[in-house]
């Protein structure tokens, strides 16, 4: 996150009255809304434009952290330094833009665990050649930095270095990565068409929101 986008994040968490969680980081939530007695995790958005990103390599990992949550959006000018409004997004207002992600991207996580279950020792002997006892070195032309160097040492399986068969395991890890990082997606925006109808929040923004994250919660009840 560059300093822009935390300044605009602790600003929205001091407008609406949040809590930042202490391990913000590890648990993928940005901010957490204390209401009724329960803990609702919110995703927070800021952008000097009509539209919303994301993120970066957005595949399953992301679907799987956000369904459920609670979005607030921040819309500033083109600066950045000025907030003009906001946007609340309940878990149900936001499930169709995830799930038509989540059916866009599927089929080809589909074929990230199917696919390299295809791969055979005769594949490996085309591209490392037939041996008895592959080295490390051999491993890395596979898997390159994917693996830290102790993984790479948990993988081996003989003396100081890898089986056939354990080598073609390390194949098909490099293949089902290769897969899965072609199905992420280059930061996909929401589009200012799929707000368009919200309502606005330009005033009593702690009060307002918890407004009407008690009416999302009554819809869902």
């Amino acid at each position: 996150m560059t300093v822009q986008d935390d300044r605009r994040e602790n600003e929205l968490i001091k407008l609406f009255q949040l809590q930042k969680p202490a391990n913000a980081t590890r648990s993928g939530i940005d901010a957490i809304l204390y209401f009724n007695g329960c803990y609702i995790p919110f995703e927070l958005k800021s952008t000097t434009s009509s539209s919303i990103t994301t993120a970066r390599d957005f595949g399953l990992d992301h679907i799987q952290k956000w369904q459920g949550k609670h979005w607030l959006f921040g819309f500033y000018n083109k600066t950045g330094t000025t907030l003009n409004y906001c946007l609340y997004g309940s878990p149900q207002s936001m499930e169709k833009w995830i799930s038509d992600k989540k059916a866009y991207i599927l089929p080809d996580y589909t074929l990230a665990q199917f696919a390299p279950e295809l791969l055979t020792l005769n594949l490996l002997y085309e591209i490392l050649g037939q041996k008895q006892v592959y080295t490390l070195e051999d491993a890395r032309r596979l898997q390159k930095k994917q693996y830290t160097i102790q993984q790479y040492r948990n993988q081996m399986d003989l003396n100081q270095g890898y089986s056939p068969e354990r080598m073609l395991s390390i194949l098909k890890d490099r293949c089902r990565y290769l897969i899965e990082r072609g199905a992420t997606l280059n930061n996909p925006h929401i589009p200012a068409s799929y707000f368009q109808d919200w309502e606005r929040i330009t005033e009593n923004h702690a009060q307002r929101l918890r407004e009407l994250v008690a009416e999302a919660l009554q819809d869902k009840a």
